[in-house]
């Protein structure tokens, strides 16, 4: 009997995801980098200078884990800083989402001028992607891609929400099995909180009222 020669053959390993994060001063020297000197009379980026659109862009990035899309795509229609919120309603997986607004980003949103088109960032991917790439030579960073600053954020924000379908919520990540690897959990931190949620049962159950 002839072997079937397709159960011979391996699957091929998963390639593994880019854990590149922030380190050192990274990030201060690459805002820095990106900090705009201004334009000519036509309205020309002066040699040297940077476009003005592209620091907010990073600084979003890296502080609500937004897609580079979703934040060139979005609208001052959709945004409501009453609520600390903007609407996303077309993004890479096909849903809608809101996205929660950190006060940093509030204040960064707040303080962006009005364009007539109604887009918040009236630049082309390709324009973000070429500025990007040169502060990131001007800063001296090796081996980051814009993409790493959705990781920079996703990281940073699973420090403070404890639940990983919150944290979903946040991203826009269908699998959560994707967002494990931003969970680094502290044993003796996870210790604590099962002993304050146990003791405080205990405590609530001693303190009902008696039949």
């Amino acid at each position: 009997m002839v072997q079937n020669p397709v159960l011979l053959m391996r699957r091929p390993a998963p390639a593994r995801a880019r854990n590149r994060r922030l380190v050192g001063g990274e990030e201060a020297r690459l805002l820095n980098a990106l900090d705009s000197g201004g334009q000519d009379a036509k309205g020309r980026f002066l040699p040297g200078t940077r476009n003005p659109w592209i620091k907010p862009i990073v600084q979003l990035m890296i502080e609500t884990a937004m897609r580079r899309g979703e934040i060139l795509g979005m609208c001052w229609e959709h945004v409501d800083l009453k609520a600390r919120t903007v609407f996303l309603p077309d993004t890479k997986n096909g849903d809608s989402r809101t996205v929660p607004l950190s006060p940093a980003a509030i204040t960064i949103v707040a303080n962006l001028p009005r364009s007539i088109s109604g887009r918040i960032f009236p630049i082309s991917a390709n324009a973000f992607k070429k500025a990007f790439n040169r502060a990131r030579t001007m800063a001296g960073i090796k081996d980051l891609r814009a993409h790493d600053l959705r990781h920079e954020a996703a990281s940073r924000l699973a420090e403070h929400l404890d639940n990983i379908l919150e944290l979903s919520a946040v991203t826009g990540h269908r699998d959560v099995r994707m967002l494990k690897r931003y969970y680094h959990p502290d044993a003796s931190k996870l210790a604590d909180k099962i002993a304050l949620s146990m003791n405080q049962k205990s405590a609530d159950s001693w303190n009902a009222p008696r039949r």
